[in-house]
Protein backbone atom coordinates (compact mmCIF):
# COMPACT_ATOMS: atom_id res chain seq x y z
CA UNK A 1 0.00 0.00 0.00
CA UNK A 2 2.80 2.99 1.11
CA UNK A 3 5.30 2.13 -2.68
CA UNK A 4 1.94 2.18 -4.37
CA UNK A 5 1.13 5.83 -2.53
CA UNK A 6 4.94 6.64 -2.84
CA UNK A 7 4.87 6.18 -6.40
CA UNK A 8 1.83 8.08 -6.98
CA UNK A 9 3.32 10.78 -5.36
CA UNK A 10 6.43 10.48 -7.58
CA UNK A 11 4.39 10.10 -10.68
CA UNK A 12 2.02 13.21 -9.57
CA UNK A 13 5.18 15.31 -9.08
CA UNK A 14 6.85 14.05 -12.81
CA UNK A 15 3.38 15.07 -14.48
CA UNK A 16 3.51 18.62 -12.37
CA UNK A 17 6.90 19.33 -13.14
CA UNK A 18 6.89 17.61 -16.49
CA UNK A 19 4.05 20.08 -17.10
CA UNK A 20 5.89 23.40 -15.85
CA UNK A 21 9.16 22.36 -17.64
CA UNK A 22 7.10 21.93 -21.03
CA UNK A 23 5.24 25.44 -20.77
CA UNK A 24 8.64 27.59 -18.44
CA UNK A 25 9.57 29.21 -22.18
CA UNK A 26 6.35 29.96 -23.22
CA UNK A 27 5.40 31.82 -19.41
CA UNK A 28 9.19 33.43 -19.71
CA UNK A 29 8.65 34.71 -23.29
CA UNK A 30 4.94 36.23 -22.19
CA UNK A 31 6.23 37.74 -19.51
CA UNK A 32 8.83 39.59 -20.84
CA UNK A 33 6.41 40.98 -23.67
CA UNK A 34 3.99 41.78 -20.80
CA UNK A 35 6.64 43.87 -19.05
CA UNK A 36 7.51 45.37 -21.90
CA UNK A 37 3.98 46.99 -22.66
CA UNK A 38 3.81 47.41 -18.92
CA UNK A 39 7.00 49.89 -18.18
CA UNK A 40 5.94 51.70 -22.04
CA UNK A 41 2.12 52.53 -21.79
CA UNK A 42 1.14 54.92 -19.08
CA UNK A 43 -1.83 54.07 -16.46
CA UNK A 44 -2.99 57.67 -16.70
CA UNK A 45 -3.31 57.55 -20.53
CA UNK A 46 -5.35 54.38 -20.33
CA UNK A 47 -8.18 55.64 -18.11
CA UNK A 48 -8.90 58.38 -19.95
CA UNK A 49 -9.14 56.10 -22.76
CA UNK A 50 -11.30 53.55 -20.92
CA UNK A 51 -14.16 56.12 -20.00
CA UNK A 52 -16.22 56.00 -23.16
CA UNK A 53 -19.35 53.82 -22.41
CA UNK A 54 -18.87 52.85 -26.56
CA UNK A 55 -17.35 49.83 -28.62
CA UNK A 56 -14.59 52.08 -28.86
CA UNK A 57 -13.92 51.94 -25.43
CA UNK A 58 -14.38 48.63 -24.91
CA UNK A 59 -12.10 47.60 -27.84
CA UNK A 60 -9.51 49.82 -26.33
CA UNK A 61 -10.03 48.10 -23.02
CA UNK A 62 -9.46 44.56 -24.38
CA UNK A 63 -6.10 45.74 -26.92
CA UNK A 64 -4.55 46.68 -23.00
CA UNK A 65 -5.91 43.91 -20.89
CA UNK A 66 -4.44 41.57 -23.14
CA UNK A 67 -1.20 43.64 -23.27
CA UNK A 68 -1.58 43.84 -19.54
CA UNK A 69 -0.38 41.51 -16.45
CA UNK A 70 -1.45 38.17 -16.23
CA UNK A 71 -2.23 37.79 -12.53
CA UNK A 72 -5.66 37.95 -11.55
CA UNK A 73 -4.39 39.91 -8.55
CA UNK A 74 -2.21 41.95 -10.18
CA UNK A 75 -5.32 43.00 -13.06
CA UNK A 76 -8.00 43.42 -10.10
CA UNK A 77 -5.87 46.03 -8.65
CA UNK A 78 -4.80 47.79 -11.79
CA UNK A 79 -8.17 47.61 -12.72
CA UNK A 80 -9.50 49.13 -8.86
CA UNK A 81 -6.48 52.09 -10.10
CA UNK A 82 -8.36 52.60 -13.77
CA UNK A 83 -12.07 52.55 -11.83
CA UNK A 84 -10.91 55.43 -9.88
CA UNK A 85 -9.79 57.48 -12.13
CA UNK A 86 -13.07 57.30 -13.95
CA UNK A 87 -12.92 53.93 -16.12
CA UNK A 88 -16.14 52.86 -17.41
CA UNK A 89 -17.77 49.37 -15.21
CA UNK A 90 -18.33 47.64 -18.22
CA UNK A 91 -13.95 47.95 -19.67
CA UNK A 92 -12.90 47.82 -16.00
CA UNK A 93 -14.44 44.26 -16.13
CA UNK A 94 -13.19 43.51 -20.02
CA UNK A 95 -9.92 45.00 -19.09
CA UNK A 96 -10.16 42.29 -16.21
CA UNK A 97 -10.77 39.44 -18.13
CA UNK A 98 -8.69 40.23 -21.18
CA UNK A 99 -5.92 40.82 -19.12
CA UNK A 100 -5.96 37.39 -17.23
CA UNK A 101 -7.86 35.05 -20.60
CA UNK A 102 -6.18 36.98 -24.12
CA UNK A 103 -2.32 37.30 -22.95
CA UNK A 104 0.57 36.16 -24.87
CA UNK A 105 1.81 33.48 -22.41
CA UNK A 106 -1.44 32.08 -21.22
CA UNK A 107 -1.82 31.35 -24.89
CA UNK A 108 1.18 29.47 -25.49
CA UNK A 109 0.32 27.43 -22.77
CA UNK A 110 -2.79 26.64 -23.98
CA UNK A 111 -1.40 25.70 -27.21
CA UNK A 112 1.37 23.70 -25.73
CA UNK A 113 -0.58 21.68 -22.93
CA UNK A 114 -4.09 21.78 -24.85
CA UNK A 115 -3.87 22.10 -28.34
CA UNK A 116 -4.77 24.70 -31.02
CA UNK A 117 -8.91 23.94 -30.45
CA UNK A 118 -8.40 24.75 -27.15
CA UNK A 119 -6.37 28.21 -27.50
CA UNK A 120 -9.08 29.36 -30.79
CA UNK A 121 -12.02 28.48 -28.38
CA UNK A 122 -9.88 30.92 -25.63
CA UNK A 123 -9.32 33.41 -28.12
CA UNK A 124 -12.53 33.61 -29.84
CA UNK A 125 -14.74 33.03 -26.61
CA UNK A 126 -12.67 35.51 -24.55
CA UNK A 127 -14.14 37.98 -27.12
CA UNK A 128 -17.41 36.68 -27.25
CA UNK A 129 -17.10 36.73 -23.49
CA UNK A 130 -17.28 40.45 -22.91
CA UNK A 131 -19.45 41.11 -25.92
CA UNK A 132 -22.20 38.84 -23.55
CA UNK A 133 -20.83 40.20 -20.39
CA UNK A 134 -21.32 44.00 -21.74
CA UNK A 135 -24.67 43.20 -22.86
CA UNK A 136 -25.81 41.71 -19.65
CA UNK A 137 -23.98 44.60 -17.84
CA UNK A 138 -25.95 47.45 -19.71
CA UNK A 139 -29.30 44.98 -19.01
CA UNK A 140 -28.92 44.71 -15.47
CA UNK A 141 -26.74 47.48 -14.14
CA UNK A 142 -28.58 48.90 -10.98
CA UNK A 143 -28.60 52.46 -11.40
CA UNK A 144 -25.65 54.58 -9.78
CA UNK A 145 -24.32 51.21 -8.05
CA UNK A 146 -21.07 51.69 -9.44
CA UNK A 147 -20.41 54.95 -9.40
CA UNK A 148 -21.68 55.40 -5.31
CA UNK A 149 -19.20 52.96 -5.06
CA UNK A 150 -16.46 54.90 -6.75
CA UNK A 151 -17.52 58.02 -5.08
CA UNK A 152 -16.84 55.80 -1.88
CA UNK A 153 -13.36 54.61 -2.97
CA UNK A 154 -11.97 57.67 -3.76
CA UNK A 155 -12.94 58.92 -0.47
CA UNK A 156 -12.23 56.47 1.36
CA UNK A 157 -8.69 56.39 -0.27
CA UNK A 158 -8.66 60.03 0.62
CA UNK A 159 -8.83 60.00 3.80
CA UNK A 160 -6.80 57.00 4.71
CA UNK A 161 -3.91 58.71 2.22
CA UNK A 162 -3.91 55.25 0.21
CA UNK A 163 -2.32 55.80 -3.03
CA UNK A 164 -2.06 53.80 -6.06
CA UNK A 165 1.93 53.21 -7.34
CA UNK A 166 1.82 55.65 -10.23
CA UNK A 167 4.70 53.22 -12.15
CA UNK A 168 2.64 50.15 -11.90
CA UNK A 169 -0.91 50.68 -10.43
CA UNK A 170 -0.25 48.24 -7.27
CA UNK A 171 -1.27 49.53 -3.82
CA UNK A 172 1.75 51.83 -2.41
CA UNK A 173 3.26 51.42 1.14
CA UNK A 174 4.38 54.16 3.43
CA UNK A 175 8.27 53.22 3.59
CA UNK A 176 8.39 53.59 -0.01
CA UNK A 177 7.14 57.21 -0.44
CA UNK A 178 8.65 60.33 -1.21
CA UNK A 179 7.85 63.92 -2.05
CA UNK A 180 7.34 65.78 -5.31
CA UNK A 181 8.69 69.21 -6.00
CA UNK A 182 5.23 70.34 -6.39
CA UNK A 183 4.71 68.71 -2.74
CA UNK A 184 2.64 66.14 -3.74
CA UNK A 185 3.37 62.78 -1.55
CA UNK A 186 3.53 59.19 -3.72
CA UNK A 187 3.62 56.33 -2.76
CA UNK A 188 4.97 53.18 -4.26
CA UNK A 189 4.81 49.06 -3.86
CA UNK A 190 8.13 48.53 -3.73
CA UNK A 191 11.90 49.75 -3.76
CA UNK A 192 12.41 48.64 -7.06
CA UNK A 193 9.16 50.78 -8.40
CA UNK A 194 10.42 53.83 -6.52
CA UNK A 195 13.56 53.50 -8.33
CA UNK A 196 11.96 53.23 -11.40
CA UNK A 197 9.59 56.51 -10.76
CA UNK A 198 13.07 58.70 -9.86
CA UNK A 199 14.88 57.07 -12.65
CA UNK A 200 11.95 58.27 -15.01
CA UNK A 201 11.97 61.50 -13.77
CA UNK A 202 15.64 61.86 -14.12
CA UNK A 203 15.57 60.67 -17.51
CA UNK A 204 14.88 62.44 -21.12
CA UNK A 205 15.54 59.75 -23.44
CA UNK A 206 12.60 57.76 -25.33
CA UNK A 207 11.77 54.36 -25.14
CA UNK A 208 14.03 53.15 -27.83
CA UNK A 209 16.97 54.86 -26.16
CA UNK A 210 16.38 53.13 -23.17
CA UNK A 211 16.44 49.89 -24.32
CA UNK A 212 20.04 50.45 -25.45
CA UNK A 213 20.84 51.62 -21.85
CA UNK A 214 21.45 49.95 -18.54
CA UNK A 215 18.68 52.12 -17.32
CA UNK A 216 16.25 51.58 -19.81
CA UNK A 217 16.38 47.27 -19.06
CA UNK A 218 16.74 47.91 -15.56
CA UNK A 219 12.57 49.60 -15.53
CA UNK A 220 12.27 45.84 -17.95
CA UNK A 221 14.20 43.59 -15.75
CA UNK A 222 12.33 45.11 -12.43
CA UNK A 223 9.06 44.83 -14.27
CA UNK A 224 9.63 41.46 -15.27
CA UNK A 225 10.54 40.04 -11.12
CA UNK A 226 7.30 42.00 -10.35
CA UNK A 227 5.47 40.12 -12.68
CA UNK A 228 6.66 36.57 -11.58
CA UNK A 229 6.67 37.67 -7.78
CA UNK A 230 2.49 38.16 -8.38
CA UNK A 231 2.32 34.72 -9.91
CA UNK A 232 4.56 32.20 -9.03
CA UNK A 233 2.77 30.42 -6.49
CA UNK A 234 -0.33 30.57 -8.82
CA UNK A 235 2.24 28.94 -11.36
CA UNK A 236 3.49 26.43 -8.87
CA UNK A 237 0.25 25.25 -7.05
CA UNK A 238 -1.41 24.93 -10.27
CA UNK A 239 0.67 22.71 -12.42
CA UNK A 240 1.49 20.54 -8.69
CA UNK A 241 -2.25 20.37 -8.04
CA UNK A 242 -2.76 19.22 -11.77
CA UNK A 243 -0.41 16.30 -11.19
CA UNK A 244 -2.34 15.07 -8.07
CA UNK A 245 -5.39 15.39 -9.49
CA UNK A 246 -4.60 13.19 -12.74
CA UNK A 247 -2.74 10.41 -10.61
CA UNK A 248 -5.37 10.54 -7.20
CA UNK A 249 -8.79 10.96 -8.41
CA UNK A 250 -10.67 8.02 -9.94
CA UNK A 251 -12.90 8.71 -12.69
CA UNK A 252 -16.33 7.97 -10.44
CA UNK A 253 -15.84 11.34 -9.67
CA UNK A 254 -15.28 13.24 -12.61
CA UNK A 255 -18.55 10.66 -14.17
CA UNK A 256 -20.60 12.00 -10.81
CA UNK A 257 -19.71 15.69 -10.83
CA UNK A 258 -20.53 16.03 -15.13
CA UNK A 259 -22.97 14.60 -16.89
CA UNK A 260 -22.06 12.32 -20.09
CA UNK A 261 -23.19 12.35 -23.53
CA UNK A 262 -24.09 14.49 -26.42
CA UNK A 263 -27.05 16.52 -25.46
CA UNK A 264 -27.43 20.79 -24.82
CA UNK A 265 -28.03 20.06 -21.20
CA UNK A 266 -24.90 17.79 -20.88
CA UNK A 267 -22.85 20.65 -22.57
CA UNK A 268 -25.14 23.34 -20.54
CA UNK A 269 -24.61 21.18 -17.29
CA UNK A 270 -20.51 20.76 -17.87
CA UNK A 271 -20.13 24.07 -18.77
CA UNK A 272 -21.77 25.32 -15.42
CA UNK A 273 -20.11 22.70 -13.54
CA UNK A 274 -16.76 23.56 -14.97
CA UNK A 275 -16.91 27.38 -13.76
CA UNK A 276 -18.39 26.49 -10.33
CA UNK A 277 -14.90 24.25 -9.84
CA UNK A 278 -12.60 27.20 -10.76
CA UNK A 279 -14.57 29.13 -8.20
CA UNK A 280 -13.63 26.44 -5.39
CA UNK A 281 -9.95 25.25 -6.72
CA UNK A 282 -8.42 28.45 -5.74
CA UNK A 283 -5.89 28.18 -8.60
CA UNK A 284 -6.31 31.54 -10.40
CA UNK A 285 -3.88 33.07 -13.03
CA UNK A 286 -2.23 30.80 -15.55
CA UNK A 287 -1.71 28.09 -13.00
CA UNK A 288 -5.61 26.87 -14.03
CA UNK A 289 -4.38 25.97 -17.65
CA UNK A 290 -2.35 22.73 -16.09
CA UNK A 291 -5.49 21.80 -14.11
CA UNK A 292 -7.12 21.87 -17.16
CA UNK A 293 -5.34 19.34 -18.74
CA UNK A 294 -6.23 17.24 -15.60
CA UNK A 295 -9.85 17.81 -16.23
CA UNK A 296 -9.90 17.32 -20.13
CA UNK A 297 -8.19 13.94 -18.87
CA UNK A 298 -10.83 12.58 -16.68
CA UNK A 299 -13.35 13.07 -19.92
CA UNK A 300 -15.03 16.28 -18.78
CA UNK A 301 -16.85 17.58 -22.12
CA UNK A 302 -14.88 20.77 -23.97
CA UNK A 303 -17.58 23.55 -22.86
CA UNK A 304 -16.86 22.26 -18.70
CA UNK A 305 -12.98 22.81 -19.59
CA UNK A 306 -13.08 26.19 -21.50
CA UNK A 307 -15.28 27.64 -18.79
CA UNK A 308 -12.92 26.47 -16.17
CA UNK A 309 -9.93 28.61 -18.04
CA UNK A 310 -12.06 31.43 -18.05
CA UNK A 311 -13.44 31.26 -14.73
CA UNK A 312 -10.08 32.73 -12.74
CA UNK A 313 -11.26 35.95 -11.85
CA UNK A 314 -13.87 34.29 -9.56
CA UNK A 315 -12.13 32.16 -7.69
CA UNK A 316 -12.77 32.51 -3.74
CA UNK A 317 -9.62 34.63 -3.06
CA UNK A 318 -10.28 36.91 -5.86
CA UNK A 319 -13.52 37.37 -4.78
CA UNK A 320 -12.56 38.35 -1.63
CA UNK A 321 -10.57 41.25 -3.36
CA UNK A 322 -13.43 43.01 -4.55
CA UNK A 323 -15.30 42.53 -1.40
CA UNK A 324 -12.52 44.77 0.41
CA UNK A 325 -12.39 47.32 -2.62
CA UNK A 326 -16.18 47.58 -3.60
CA UNK A 327 -18.28 46.15 -1.03
CA UNK A 328 -20.19 43.00 -1.24
CA UNK A 329 -22.94 44.30 -3.38
CA UNK A 330 -20.08 44.87 -6.47
CA UNK A 331 -18.59 41.70 -5.16
CA UNK A 332 -22.06 39.64 -5.82
CA UNK A 333 -22.75 41.62 -9.01
CA UNK A 334 -18.92 41.08 -10.40
CA UNK A 335 -20.07 36.62 -9.74
CA UNK A 336 -23.44 36.65 -10.96
CA UNK A 337 -22.45 38.57 -14.08
CA UNK A 338 -18.99 36.63 -15.16
CA UNK A 339 -20.47 33.45 -13.80
CA UNK A 340 -23.18 33.98 -16.24
CA UNK A 341 -21.35 35.04 -19.02
CA UNK A 342 -18.49 32.22 -18.99
CA UNK A 343 -20.63 29.39 -18.34
CA UNK A 344 -22.74 30.76 -21.59
CA UNK A 345 -19.37 31.59 -23.67
CA UNK A 346 -18.39 27.48 -22.72
CA UNK A 347 -21.53 26.46 -24.00
CA UNK A 348 -21.58 28.09 -26.97
CA UNK A 349 -17.75 27.40 -27.86
CA UNK A 350 -18.40 23.40 -27.80
CA UNK A 351 -21.84 23.84 -29.67
CA UNK A 352 -20.33 26.01 -32.38
CA UNK A 353 -16.95 23.76 -32.31
CA UNK A 354 -19.15 21.13 -32.96
CA UNK A 355 -20.89 22.41 -35.49
CA UNK A 356 -18.08 23.15 -37.15
CA UNK A 357 -16.20 19.42 -36.06
CA UNK A 358 -12.90 21.01 -34.64
CA UNK A 359 -13.75 19.66 -31.06
CA UNK A 360 -10.76 17.53 -30.31
CA UNK A 361 -10.59 13.87 -30.31
CA UNK A 362 -9.42 13.33 -26.44
CA UNK A 363 -8.79 9.14 -27.88
CA UNK A 364 -6.21 9.96 -30.55
CA UNK A 365 -3.25 11.80 -27.76
CA UNK A 366 -1.37 10.74 -25.34
CA UNK A 367 -2.35 10.67 -21.68
CA UNK A 368 -0.29 12.39 -19.08
CA UNK A 369 1.41 9.12 -17.33
CA UNK A 370 2.51 8.20 -21.05
CA UNK A 371 4.10 11.79 -21.69
CA UNK A 372 8.01 11.98 -21.32
CA UNK A 373 8.67 15.48 -20.45
CA UNK A 374 12.23 15.97 -20.32
CA UNK A 375 14.21 15.46 -23.59
CA UNK A 376 16.40 17.34 -25.69
CA UNK A 377 13.34 18.62 -28.08
CA UNK A 378 12.80 22.21 -29.06
CA UNK A 379 11.10 23.24 -25.44
CA UNK A 380 14.50 22.25 -24.01
CA UNK A 381 16.59 24.45 -25.77
CA UNK A 382 13.95 27.48 -25.57
CA UNK A 383 14.03 26.58 -21.89
CA UNK A 384 17.72 27.57 -21.69
CA UNK A 385 17.27 30.79 -24.21
CA UNK A 386 14.29 31.91 -21.85
CA UNK A 387 16.34 30.90 -18.43
CA UNK A 388 19.78 32.95 -19.55
CA UNK A 389 17.47 36.17 -20.62
CA UNK A 390 15.86 35.50 -17.38
CA UNK A 391 18.93 35.78 -15.57
CA UNK A 392 20.08 38.62 -16.95
CA UNK A 393 16.80 40.48 -16.20
CA UNK A 394 17.24 39.33 -12.77
CA UNK A 395 21.13 40.66 -12.41
CA UNK A 396 20.26 43.96 -14.57
CA UNK A 397 17.62 44.52 -11.86
CA UNK A 398 20.09 44.36 -9.16
CA UNK A 399 22.64 45.88 -10.75
CA UNK A 400 19.87 48.59 -10.66
CA UNK A 401 18.55 48.71 -7.29
CA UNK A 402 21.96 47.85 -5.44
CA UNK A 403 24.08 50.72 -7.42
CA UNK A 404 25.44 52.85 -4.62
CA UNK A 405 23.87 55.86 -6.79
CA UNK A 406 24.95 58.66 -5.46
CA UNK A 407 24.81 60.07 -9.05
CA UNK A 408 22.25 59.29 -11.76
CA UNK A 409 23.00 59.05 -15.37
CA UNK A 410 21.16 62.02 -17.36
CA UNK A 411 19.97 59.85 -20.49
CA UNK A 412 18.88 56.91 -18.94
CA UNK A 413 18.38 57.76 -15.19
CA UNK A 414 20.09 54.65 -14.14
CA UNK A 415 21.57 55.30 -10.71
CA UNK A 416 25.48 55.10 -10.58
CA UNK A 417 28.69 55.38 -8.69
CA UNK A 418 31.91 57.78 -9.90
CA UNK A 419 33.85 54.50 -11.32
CA UNK A 420 31.74 54.56 -14.97
CA UNK A 421 32.23 57.09 -18.00
CA UNK A 422 32.09 60.68 -17.08
CA UNK A 423 31.78 64.19 -18.97
CA UNK A 424 32.47 67.39 -18.08
CA UNK A 425 30.43 70.64 -18.81
CA UNK A 426 29.96 73.92 -17.55
CA UNK A 427 31.74 73.10 -14.92
CA UNK A 428 29.49 70.50 -13.22
CA UNK A 429 30.77 66.25 -13.91
CA UNK A 430 28.18 64.32 -14.90
CA UNK A 431 28.64 60.49 -14.96
CA UNK A 432 27.11 57.88 -17.43
CA UNK A 433 26.49 53.86 -17.01
CA UNK A 434 27.87 52.72 -20.58
CA UNK A 435 29.69 54.36 -23.30
CA UNK A 436 26.20 55.00 -25.24
CA UNK A 437 24.66 57.13 -22.68
CA UNK A 438 28.01 59.17 -22.06
CA UNK A 439 27.69 59.74 -26.16
CA UNK A 440 24.40 60.88 -26.29
CA UNK A 441 24.61 63.15 -24.02
CA UNK A 442 28.27 64.70 -26.31
CA UNK A 443 25.35 64.91 -28.81
CA UNK A 444 23.34 67.49 -27.42
CA UNK A 445 24.35 68.31 -23.94
CA UNK A 446 21.92 70.92 -23.49
CA UNK A 447 18.76 68.33 -23.80
CA UNK A 448 20.20 66.81 -20.61
CA UNK A 449 22.36 69.01 -18.45
CA UNK A 450 19.26 70.61 -16.73
CA UNK A 451 19.49 67.75 -14.29
CA UNK A 452 21.47 67.62 -11.00
CA UNK A 453 23.95 65.06 -11.29
CA UNK A 454 23.57 64.26 -7.49
CA UNK A 455 20.74 61.96 -6.96
CA UNK A 456 18.05 63.29 -3.95
CA UNK A 457 19.27 60.63 -1.67
CA UNK A 458 15.31 59.56 -1.33
CA UNK A 459 14.59 55.96 -1.52
CA UNK A 460 18.09 55.43 -3.03
CA UNK A 461 19.62 53.18 0.22
CA UNK A 462 16.99 50.87 -0.02
CA UNK A 463 18.34 48.36 -1.64
CA UNK A 464 16.76 45.34 -0.75
CA UNK A 465 13.13 44.24 -1.30
CA UNK A 466 10.03 44.03 0.65
CA UNK A 467 7.51 40.95 0.03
Amino acid sequence: METTVVSGILESLRIGIGFLWTAAWAITMGLMITSLVQVYVSKERMARLLGDDNLAGLAKATVFGAASSGCSFGAVAIAKGLFKKGAHVVNVLAFMFASTNLIIELGLMILILLGWEFLLAELLGGLILIAVMALIVHLTLPENLFEDVREELNQRDHDHGITEDPTCGMEGKDEYSLVTDGGETLKFCSAGCLETYQQEVASRGGWREELLTWGGWYKLGNQYRKEWSMIWKDVVAGFLISGFVIVFVPQWVWNNLFLQGDSLLVSAENAIMGVTIAVISFVGSIGNVPFAVALWGGGISFAGVIAFVYADLITIPVLNVYRKYYGWKVMLYILGVFFITMAFTGFLMEELFTALGIVPNLAGGETATEQTYFELNYAFYLNVVAFALSGFLFYVYRRGIGAPGQYRDPVCGMQIDDSGPSVTHDGETYYFCSNRCKQSFERNPAEFSHLQPQTSGAGSSQSHEHH
